[in-house]
């Protein structure tokens, strides 16, 4: 279980909304915190062990300006509760250069893990994230083509947000497992684990990210691709009785 978060807003103190939209998911990890911003495509990531609060202060913010950010609040599943564990992951690859957070469990990480490590990819983390961040960062393809290619690879949970360049993305497995939601700040683009993340920052509730649905938020607007048939979903139980707060929409209810 985690928190991810994600905001196009080149007008807005990005950095900061990522923290208050981290703060409302502070209940979804309690591990670590990162927050990785672009600022004319050039990728900064800032994350450390500890609650969101400890993590970032107004130096650290300031620190961290751009035009796009996602966010991650951590409680490890997947790789031991340490530093090189924590996200968002930035992975430079040959094709591009990733920041990435994921909420979810793989069940393929042993496959995966083996064909990148033969492949010459180094991998600094135990975590399944890094995998998924390391997939998109290789593929030679153009963005939106090498993360469907990477959606269609990966086996189990994931709600990710992710930055290339001056792009955010988020997708969801095509079970819909974890959720992750769809919000509008005027004109800017927010997705977030919860709905209370949204209410925190002023932003307006418009939908879930559908299952298997790839969400793409870049200077022409929004964009939304579905690599996947429609298949039935199979949402966590545990996200409306133990996961999510009781002021969120989890999966189109309220918990």
């Amino acid at each position: 279980m985690c928190g991810v978060f994600g905001i196009r807003a080149p007008e807005r103190d990005v950095a900061r909304l990522a923290y208050f939209g981290l703060f409302a998911l502070q209940h979804r990890g309690q591990e670590s915190a990162g927050i990785a911003v672009s600022d004319g495509g050039r990728l900064t990531v800032l994350r450390e062990m500890g609650l969101v609060a400890h993590v970032f202060d107004e130096q650290q913010l300031q620190a961290l300006p751009g035009e796009v950010a996602i966010g991650h609040t951590r409680y490890s599943t997947t790789g031991a509760n340490k530093w090189s564990n924590a996200q968002p992951h930035i992975h430079h690859g040959a094709a591009r250069t990733i920041a990435l957070g994921h909420n979810g469990n793989l069940v393929n990480v042993e496959e995966l893990r083996t064909e990148l490590v033969a492949d010459g990819i180094r991998l600094a983390s135990g975590s399944d994230t890094e995998l998924i961040a390391a997939l998109v960062a290789r593929d030679p393809a153009p963005l939106v083509d090498a993360v469907a290619n990477t959606m269609r690879r990966l086996e189990g949970a994931y709600s990710v947000t992710a930055l290339v360049d001056d792009i955010l993305v988020a997708f969801r497995d095509p079970f819909g497992f974890r959720p992750l939601t769809l919000g509008q700040l005027g004109e800017d683009w927010v997705v977030a684990s919860e709905t209370c993340a949204l209410d925190l920052i002023g932003a307006t509730y418009l939908r879930d990210v559908e299952p298997g649905e790839m969400i793409v938020a870049g200077p022409n607007g929004l964009r939304s691709y579905r690599p996947f048939a429609p298949a039935p979903s199979s949402h966590c139980i545990f996200e409306h009785v133990y996961f999510a707060r009781p002021d969120s929409y989890v999966f189109g209810q309220s918990v």
